[in-house]
């Protein structure tokens, strides 16, 4: 899983002119000679608010499901929520290559992703983007290993490969703005792997240098406030959206598994920043289409600005 901007305030030029006064000057007769005012300089108009940037993450589930939680009766229902959110930043967990390809197509013209293509066992961790409003200054993929660099690494017992997509990103409505995006999904068995998981994302922020925030989404398996990889990466700095958020919708289990909806259940999927960014709300988003859930998982959502 956007705010629009107010109306600019442009303050006309009122111009003015003198009455024409005639002045005697050594008996010699003068004709009346017209003065102007020059108009008043118009006062600086305020700068045009940027709108709220919009950020999801979202665990597609991988296409295993059979009847009515299979891909092709989930799909539709999964490009309604996209159509309907319009996030300006997506990040996905559990993409599969035909998943990928088709969120990409349903989400619209205007779209673009980075990752991974999401083949064998390595999952794909995309990140799209609305490039209307965005644009990609540089990106990389690392592995959640001792070995980040090599492709289907996997040294600390997690189930599957896991691994983080990064993207540098413009504002193109608010010059000289950039930010880092970083979407991952940590293992669902080993807590041992969430736990280094964590601190190597951790540091990998940490040499990303201050100068741009950082947003930070994910499937992470673990519970806000009690996990001790949510706690690793709260401690290197970084502050939960949903926590800093001026507004909340009502909480929910992120991960449902088919069932109905938990109130006060536990968050697993979060969105976490650095604190330069102003949280607007948060949410998660339970549509539905004739009960069917698009995901196992409810995205969540955030609206944000830079300070």
């Amino acid at each position: 899983m956007t705010g629009t901007a107010g109306p600019s305030r442009r303050t006309g030029l009122r111009t003015m002119v003198a009455a024409a006064v005639a002045v005697p000057l050594l008996g010699v007769v003068g004709a009346d000679t017209p003065r102007r005012v020059s108009p008043s300089p118009a006062p600086p108009s305020k700068p045009r608010p940027v709108p709220p940037l919009k950020i999801m993450t979202f665990n597609l589930r991988v296409p295993v499901d059979q009847g009515g939680n299979s891909w092709v009766h989930r799909r539709p229902v999964m490009r309604a929520l996209l159509r309907r959110t319009a996030p300006h930043v997506m990040g996905t967990q559990e993409g599969q290559f035909q998943q990928i390809q088709a969120v990409w197509a349903d989400l619209g013209p205007h779209y673009d992703w980075i990752g991974t293509p999401g083949s064998g066992d390595e999952e794909s961790v995309a990140i799209y983007y609305d490039v209307r409003r965005l644009k990609p200054l540089e990106h990389d993929v690392f592995r959640l290993s001792d070995t980040p660099n090599v492709p289907d690494s996997n040294t600390w017992g997690a189930a599957f490969p896991r691994l983080v997509t990064r993207v540098l990103f413009h504002d193109r409505l608010h010059p000289g703005r950039e930010f880092h995006v970083l979407n991952t999904h940590l293992d669902h068995r080993s807590e041992y792997a969430r736990v280094r998981a964590a601190a190597l994302i951790a540091e990998r922020i940490r040499g990303l240098g201050p100068s741009r925030p950082v947003l930070l989404t994910g499937d992470f398996n673990a519970v806000a406030h009690t996990d001790q990889a949510y706690g690793t990466l709260l401690d290197s700095g970084l502050v939960d959206t949903w926590d800093t958020a001026q507004q909340t919708g009502p909480v929910f289990g992120t991960f449902n598994g088919w069932h109905p909806l938990r109130p006060d259940g536990e968050r697993i999927d979060w969105i976490l920043s650095t604190p330069d960014v102003t949280v607007h709300r948060a949410w998660t988003d339970t549509f539905t289409v004739d009960g069917r859930y698009p995901s196992d998982h409810l995205p969540v959502l955030a609206t944000v600005s830079f300070k």
